[in-house]
């Protein structure tokens, strides 16, 4: 796509991929230039898209998690290569320890999860 391009709402899978693409060729762009600004607009199209072709169920973070984790065929064992620490992350997923702020960040970007869905209060095992 070139500078010029004119974005509006993602409206089909094919439109959805423009952006993505163009998204990772400006991702990197310095502050204050006009592909910084364009990057910003992509963000919020990408998720708004997103999230309307793909909700989630209305279950706890951990579950919303491991549904996700399905869903890209992803193991536990996979996560903990990206986040380096096995322990911590099989307790988070055994509710044995809450997430934390990093995780739900690291979550949210690598699972595709709205952080307002990690962020919500879920038991843990006493």
């Amino acid at each position: 796509m070139s500078k010029t391009t004119q974005w509006f709402l993602l409206e089909n899978e094919q439109e959805y991929d423009l952006a993505t693409s163009r998204y990772e060729e400006v991702k990197y762009a310095p502050k204050d230039s006009p592909e910084h600004r364009e990057k910003m607009l992509l963000v919020h199209l990408i998720s708004e898209y997103e999230n309307k072709q793909w909700a989630l169920p209305a279950v706890d973070p951990i579950e919303t998690i491991r549904i996700r984790m399905e869903e890209f065929g992803l193991k536990p064992a996979d996560l903990a290569r990206k986040y380096g620490d096995k322990g911590n992350l099989s307790k988070v997923l055994n509710y044995e320890r809450a997430l934390s702020l990093k995780m739900i960040r690291q979550f949210s970007a690598t699972l595709h999860i709205p952080t307002n869905l990690l962020i919500q209060e879920y038991a843990l095992k006493a």
